[in-house]
This record gives structure tokens, C-alpha cells and sequence, in this order.
């Protein structure tokens, strides 16, 4: 007799640092992760230790989204009801240097990944966008149904993926797609087990916060204290790993329910600046932060945050964990990175 296949959500770039997280809530969810990655900016370490906080063994294959052999092959071997899809490139310094490796990694990959589903009847997935979609905004918070644009390759494969993927919907009314837009994930597993690990020279605030208070370099470069803020320093919506985790667990539960292709925001609601953020990581972790203030960083907009209604009505999620968590968590695994005990 042939054996059954188990249900399965397929799980793109799901040893990254959100995709991790999501998969260690995903089995804690009861459902069954299958994790697909390449492994560019990921480490393999990182499936034990998710192993170790589920005490669940995790399905994984190595592979690139641009595979489309590979991506047949999973889709052929199992079961596969979702897809939830994390794998890409993200920095948008780095994208400005090496567009075409952008549009090749995020939209190519999203091009082979959508033909697999579709030839599979795979007709369900959840899909890692980014506020950056918005670009420069005229008002804030930034609601679902503004204008949509980008100041850097990065965040035009954003766009133009949400673009496929109405088009697809459109053209195939059996999708169900949510475009999930984040804002500025930061924090950790608060067991310091799972977290971000950027290779090289971080291109994100948190991950430089805590270098200079491991003492890895020396003081925090603040990119202006001019903007129309106020403080003069730059306002995001920052928001925990583990609530961004939760929301796709939330995307998935009400999958079915989205007719097409749906955009929705993951935010806090709340802008923080720079120097809130810097402060609140010293309060919360007792460790001084040096900063200078530098020129302003071109690309940088002042201020942006999340309208979070779409979320609360579609998903019934709502982020609950406050700045200082986000900081005590990050903190708290860089200390054990700092100790070698991860």
C-alpha cells in the first residue's frame, strides 16, 4: 500500500531569522513545517536548535527558489496545502550595488516558486513583503491602500511581486494570497536560541545597537538629527520577531478566507525614533550605547509607521510585546553569543 503524505506548509527561506522563528511557532502550532533553503544568509545550526525548543524533528531540504526542478520535486513528494514565502534578499544598501542579482534572487524565485504551485494545485500562500513598498510616504500611519513605490531595487521587487501576484489572482480566481508588509522586525527567541545573524557589516539598527554594546565597535552612527521629528532623528515601526512570528500563524489560519490577493500590514501602530530606541535599549538592558550624530543617509525617510486595523480585523492579530522586550531579548543573545554559549 502507498503510504499517505502528511499534510505540509512549505516554509521559503525557513532558517532565516523571521522564517525561523515562524517555524518554530508553525510546529508549536500544531502543523507540520516543510523548510526549504539555500542557506546564503543562514546558518544549518540553526534546525537544532529549533529542534531543541519544539522537541520536534523539522523537515528540511537544501535548495534555491530559482530551482524550478527542485521546487516540482518537493511539491511532487508531498503533501503541501501552503506556502509560506520568506526566501530573498533584503538589504537595500546592497541592492543599489547588485540590482540584478536582486531581481534575480527575489522575483525570479518568486516566478519559478508560483509555476510550481500552480502546477501542483497549490493554491494557498503567504507572502514576506515590506513597508518598503510605500516609499517615500505623504502621511502616516501608512494604510493598505496607499500609492505604492520604492527608492531602491530591494523594495521594487517587493512591489512588482505583489504586482504578480494580483495579477495571478486575478487571472485565477482560486487563490488565496496574503501580502504581508513589515515594518522593522527586531528582538529574538526569548530563549536567545534563534535571532538575526547578520554576515558582515549589519544594515539594520538593532543588529548595530548591539555590537556597540558587546563592545564590537566602537559608537553608533545616528544618520541626522535634522528631519522633522521630534527628536530630529529618523521614526520606524519596530516590532518583535515573535509577534511578526505569530502574525503568519494568524495569516494561515484565515488563508482561505482572502479571496485573491490581500495586503496587510504587520506593525505595532507606534513610531519610535532612533534615539528612543537607544535609550530604551539602555533602560532595559543597564549597558550605555556611545552615538554620534553623522550626516544623513540618502535614501532615509523621516518617519514611518504602521496602520494596524487591516491586521486586527483580517488576521485578529495584534502585536503586544513592548520596545523593551524587543530590546532585552536581543540583548539577551548577543550576551550568549558574546559568552560562546550559542
Amino acid at each position: 500500500m502507498k503510504e499517505s503524505k502528511m499534510s505540509k506548509t512549505l516554509v521559503t527561506g525557513g532558517v532565516g531569522f523571521i522564517g525561523s522563528h515562524t517555524v518554530v511557532e508553525l510546529v508549536k502550532a500544531g502543523l507540520e513545517p516543510l523548510v526549504f533553503d539555500n542557506l546564503c544568509n543562514a546558518h544549518a545550526s540553526v534546525l537544532d536548535r529549533i529542534q531543541a525548543l519544539t522537541g520536534k524533528p523539522v523537515a528540511f531540504s537544501q535548495g534555491d527558489v530559482r530551482d524550478r526542478a527542485s521546487l516540482d520535486r518537493l511539491f511532487a513528494e508531498n503533501d503541501i496545502q501552503a506556502v509560506i514565502h520568506f526566501a530573498g534578499l533584503k538589504a537595500v544598501g546592497e541592492s543599489t550595488k547588485e540590482p540584478l542579482n536582486y531581481f534575480d534572487n527575489n522575483i525570479n524565485g518568486t516566478i519559478q516558486l508560483l509555476g510550481a504551485m500552480k502546477a501542483a494545485g497549490c493554491r494557498n500562500l503567504v507572502f514576506s513583503s515590506s513597508a518598503t513598498v510605500y516609499g517615500e510616504p505623504t502621511r502616516v500611519p501608512l494604510t493598505e491602500d496607499m500609492p505604492l513605490s520604492s527608492a531602491s531595487p530591494y523594495g521594487r521587487t517587493k512591489v512588482i511581486i505583489e504586482d504578480m501576484c494580483r495579477d495571478l489572482a486575478a487571472s485565477e480566481p482560486d487563490w488565496h494570497i496574503a501580502l504581508l508588509r513589515y515594518f522593522n522586525p527586531v528582538g529574538a527567541h526569548p530563549s536567545g536560541q534563534l535571532g538575526e545573524d547578520p554576515k558582515g557589516i549589519p544594515n539594520n539598527l538593532m543588529p548595530i545597537i548591539l555590537q556597540v554594546a558587546a563592545g564590537l565597535r566602537p559608537e553608533l552612527c545616528i544618520f541626522g538629527q535634522d528631519y522633522q521629528t521630534p527628536d530630529g532623528t529618523c521614526i520606524r515601526d519596530y516590532i518583535h520577531v515573535m509577534d511578526l512570528a505569530m502574525g503568519h500563524i494568524a495569516a494561515l489560519k484565515v488563508l482561505t478566507t482572502i479571496q485573491g490577493a490581500e495586503a496587510i500590514n504587520l506593525g505595532t501602530g507606534a513610531g519610535h525614533s532612533v534615539l528612543d530606541l537607544v535609550t530604551t535599549f539602555q533602560q532595559a538592558t543597564g549597558v550605555i550605547v556611545p552615538t554620534r550624530i553623522v550626516g544623513r543617509r540618502t535614501g532615509d525617510i523621516p518617519c514611518s509607521y504602521a496602520a494596524t486595523r487591516s491586521a486586527e480585523q483580517r488576521l485578529g492579530w495584534k502585536a503586544s510585546l513592548s520596545l523593551g522586550t524587543m530590546c532585552r531579548d536581543a540583548w539577551h543573545r548577543q550576551s550568549m553569543i558574546v559568552k560562546g554559549l550559542i
